[in-house]
């Protein structure tokens, strides 16, 4: 199980990130999550979305590059030390994180973290056997 991120690569130049922004909400789509990494000439852009079909076809025509990753969204206490000891889980288990997000935007008193983890089977694994809950939407 895991949940679909689309990451839209983008040239690092103004308004590049209203132009996605404006083809999504034309199309109805309502951003869940968002993170930007860049670089001097170009950035990756990462979102969950709630309909992710209408996002990546209207992204494609508006002439965007975008591609679908499975990641692991994972649900925990929005608390002092709920990341660290998810972390030290994976840690514990020798699964590499490549990157990660969050959104608070989750039930009351919650928060999602997104992984995209090296090996998402063992992580995805690991978190099951865990009982911690993975969105598969939110």
């Amino acid at each position: 199980m895991g949940i679909k991120q689309i990451s839209v690569f983008l040239e690092n130049t103004t308004g590049r990130l209203c132009e996605v922004t404006r083809t999504l909400a034309k199309a109805g789509v309502n951003l869940r999550a968002i993170s930007i990494a860049d670089t001097a000439d170009f950035g990756i852009l990462r979102l969950i979305v709630d309909k992710t079909a209408e996002a990546v076809d209207s992204l494609a025509a508006a002439g965007f590059t975008a591609r679908l990753t499975d990641v692991a969204a994972v649900e925990i206490e929005d608390k002092p030390g709920s990341l660290a000891a998810l972390m030290e889980l994976f840690q514990k288990s020798g699964i590499n994180i490549e990157y990660l997000y969050a959104s608070l935007e989750g039930n009351m008193g919650k928060a999602v973290v997104i992984f995209k983890l090296e090996d998402n089977e063992k992580g995805f694994a690991l978190l099951e056997k865990n009982g911690l809950t993975m969105a598969d939407r939110f």
